[in-house]
């Protein structure tokens, strides 16, 4: 099943850009918001799974906004593929990796416009996310899926200069500026998928790829990632979990790498779909 938010409304996705309104095919029995169904998530699978449902309308794909667009916590995983790790100058981490928040400020929905901060240098960083579909604390790596609602592409977008300058790292405020946490185009239930821990992820700048790997490189599986996490914190329906970006990135290249402005950022994950960035000075 694909599920997605069509201009503020939960629809589930019948086709090539057909969608069906939740809320009107369920005769009210689930509201139209697209973060408040994941507080009854496996009540609206087995509904969805049973319904008979019409043909979808068509809509476009510059109407869709993020399938989380709300969630109580993004948790976002860094050094999480070892070629990335070397890239950025760390050994790749052994027991947990590194986690930071982004601001549920900075989300949008798949095709957007970003104002690049001023003097700053902004990076892109492709990732599989994942979102919580029930509440998970202290579960095993092998029923981690079973917490998982689905999967959704997106790009944790980085200042770096305010990510790394001063005492201490910000690594939360140079990954929140508006803009920079775009999510979609749909939520992709696991079951969907041919294999949900093997997807190939890239992207790329004017034409030109930058990016490119499967999630099968990741250190930590996302059933791994959501289990150490939940032994830490309980995650929560609608959570919103970033698993780490591969190499490619911009601080990691000889000369180093900007966005700038009139530069088109489009990225994807396999079965899932794709972003689309263009950037403004």
């Amino acid at each position: 099943m694909r599920t997605a938010n069509l201009s503020g409304r939960l629809v589930i996705v019948t086709g090539d850009e057909t969608a069906l309104d939740v809320e009107q095919a369920s005769a009210g029995r689930f509201g139209p918001d697209p973060q408040g169904v994941y507080e009854r998530w496996s009540e609206f699978r087995a509904w969805a799974a049973d319904a008979e449902l019409p043909a979808g309308r068509a809509f476009s794909a510059a109407d869709l906004g993020s399938p989380a667009p709300a969630p109580r916590q993004i948790l976002a995983v860094g050094l999480n593929y070892r070629a990335h790790a070397a890239e950025s100058g760390f050994e790749e981490p052994d027991t947990l990796p590194p986690v930071f928040t982004k601001y549920a400020s900075s989300i949008t929905g798949p095709v957007s416009e970003v104002r690049l901060p001023e003097g700053g240098h902004t990076d892109w960083e492709v990732e599989l996310v994942a979102v919580i579909g029930e509440r998970a604390h202290r579960v095993d790596e092998d029923d981690a899926w079973l917490y998982i609602a689905g999967l959704t592409a997106g790009q944790d977008i980085s200042e770096r200069i305010t990510q790394l300058q001063g005492p201490a790292p910000q690594f939360g405020l140079g990954k929140s500026y508006p803009g920079f946490t775009p999510m979609g185009p749909y939520l992709v239930t696991p079951d969907t998928l041919d294999d949900s821990d093997d997807l190939e992820l890239g992207c790329s700048i004017n034409g030109e790829e930058v990016q490119k790997a499967r999630t099968r490189e990741l250190i930590f599986s996302v059933p791994a990632l959501v289990s150490r996490l939940s032994h830490i914190l309980p995650l929560l329906p609608g959570d919103v979990l970033f698993t780490g970006t591969p190499a490619g990135v911009g601080l990691g290249r000889t000369p180093q790498r900007w966005l700038t402005d009139g530069d088109v950022l489009v990225s994807y994950v396999e079965g899932i779909g794709e972003l689309r960035q263009t950037f403004q000075a």
